[in-house]
């Protein structure tokens, strides 16, 4: 049963091998040359603006936990269109309710008003 299991511990103890090699070596090698301009944090090509705690709408977090929600269910399209022709009626009519499922909760959704962006 270890067998099995014995590539997968041996590409773990690699990744973490390797990652904690590069970063004694990093710190061994690397120049460490401190400077206000290094130090300063970038974004975006911008200079930061106001401060990291920002309070943001309800509404930010509803759209983006929505946008995930759709977006992942849209995911399990593609196995169907790989499998398209074997499943035949049958997964024609499955995904056919999937899709009205989604679209019912789209509906629901833009009725509630959780897609206005006020």
């Amino acid at each position: 049963m270890l067998g099995a299991y014995l590539p997968i511990l041996l590409l773990v103890l690699v990744a973490l091998g390797f990652g904690a090699v590069s970063l004694v070596m990093s710190s061994l090698i690397g120049q460490k040359k401190y400077s206000a301009v290094k130090m300063a944090p970038y974004e975006s090509g911008c200079e930061p603006v106001g401060t990291a705690r920002e309070r943001f709408s309800i509404k930010f977090y509803v759209i983006a936990m929505l946008f995930i929600l759709f977006d992942i269910e849209a995911v399990f399209l593609y196995p169907w269109a790989i499998l398209y022709k074997k499943l035949g009626l049958f997964g024609l009519v499955e995904m056919g309710v999937f899709i009205v499922i989604l679209f019912v909760g789209y509906i629901y959704v833009w009725k509630k008003g959780a897609l206005e962006w006020e």
